[in-house]
């Protein structure tokens, strides 16, 4: 049987950001893939660098949509720790509290999409229903439903009163008894096992190799959680169970999610029972003094890494994020090989990503032999100079 080579990507009804993904078929089965990234560079890193430290908070809060506080969070322990500033309990307590509230609407999130892309568009409309409930939260909380800016240099913005409390205690009684409605679904349900058992198969020693991390390395026998490898915030303190699953397939990442939001609503319940008293903020000063930090999380979708290097300015002078779809993406184009047409949609979903998060773009210059650096107007001359080719000249506007 011939060979042919055809782009999924960048632009596709399937993708919800550009990426492009290059498939070798034989007939209807994938015998080779590439991943191609860098359709979506934003320049955040190099933006963080001309910015404040406080004025940092809201602009890596953009990063990702669905993880900002594990983005925010991540870089703000870099500041405080090369600050030397000892954050309240409290405050660490209110961001954990954020945090697994995010990982619910991420988790929700991400069993909707699932459920659209194998064609359950009745699991889509529960699942994204109920997660109004937990935006209702974070939006209660923080006064946002999105980008939440809960966190401060410091500490927190806000604190929470024993009303908002007992709401959010409500609303997630109502999220865990629909949540075992969706686990009973995810292992019963014919059209889900069907679309999800034996597909995108990642094996344990695979998914070592390649750097898998989050639910995508834990629904292949890999026990790795930051949360529990290097806890931070007030993990040390929690009670709850690494989830893993041994199907290394898109069923058993499903399976890994399901889970997952248990445990984050046993969490939530405990972070809100043993509030900490005290100061939910401390002062901090502009200036942080000269020093690197680097600093791991557990965000929703696996290991989120910040590095931060200060010079005594009010301003960092390096910030580099490694988001965890990056990782997870050596695994795809294994997981889509040997594997159909019509389920790389849903294999490629089953990682969850996020390709603004990793996108990066660096240029190198080899008659110089290192990296070329361009300010806005050089860009913009370029650009001018790209559609000239093309037989579009921008100066005549």
């Amino acid at each position: 049987m011939s060979k042919i080579t055809i782009p999924l990507g960048p632009q596709h009804p399937a993708l919800k950001e550009p990426e492009n993904f290059m498939l070798v078929l034989e007939g209807e089965q994938i015998s080779g893939a590439t991943v191609n990234l860098g359709y979506n560079h934003r320049g955040m890193e190099k933006a963080a660098e001309e910015r404040t430290y406080i004025q940092d908070l809201y602009l890596l809060e953009r990063v990702c949509g669905i993880c900002s506080h594990s983005h925010t969070t991540c870089y703000i322990t870099n500041v405080e720790e090369l600050a030397k500033c000892e954050t309240p309990k409290r405050a660490l307590a209110i961001r954990t509290l954020v945090a697994e509230l995010e990982r619910v609407h991420s988790h929700l999130l991400w069993l909707g999409v699932a459920g659209y892309e194998m064609g359950f568009e009745t699991l889509f409309m529960y699942t994204w229903r109920d997660r109004e409930q937990v935006l209702d939260c974070l939006e209660l909380i923080s006064g946002n439903r999105v980008h939440y800016s809960i966190n401060t240099i410091g500490g927190v913005r806000r604190d929470i009163t024993a009303e908002q409390k007992a709401e959010v205690l409500k609303r997630i009684d109502y999220l865990a008894e629909r949540t075992s409605y969706y686990i009973k679904l995810a292992t019963e349900e014919a059209t889900v096992l069907a679309r999800t058992q034996n597909v995108g198969k990642l094996p344990y020693d695979v998914a070592i190799e390649r750097g898998a991390i989050g639910p995508t390395a834990r629904a292949s026998g890999v026990a790795r959680d930051v949360r529990k490898d290097e806890p931070y915030l007030l993990y040390s303190e929690l009670d709850f169970k690494l989830i893993t699953a041994d199907s290394c397939d898109v069923f058993g990442r499903l399976v890994v999610r399901a889970l997952e939001l248990v445990e984050s609503y046993k969490m939530i319940r405990q972070v809100l029972n043993n509030l900490p008293e005290g100061p939910i903020a401390v002062k901090v000063p502009m200036r942080i003094p000269a020093g690197e930090a680097v600093n791991r999380y557990e965000a929703p979708r696996g290991e989120d890494i910040h590095y931060l290097k200060s010079n005594g300015t009010d301003k960092p002078e390096r910030v580099k994020v490694r988001a965890p779809t990056l990782a997870n993406l050596q695994s795809v184009a294994y997981m889509l090989e040997g594997g159909w047409l019509a389920d790389v949609p849903l294999v490629i979903a089953a990682i969850d990503p996020c390709m603004s998060c990793t996108d990066r773009a660096v240029v190198w210059d080899p008659k110089k032999g290192r990296k070329q650096t361009y300010g806005w107007e050089d860009l913009r001359k370029l650009a001018i100079e790209q559609y000239r080719r093309r037989g579009v000249d921008f100066t005549r506007l």
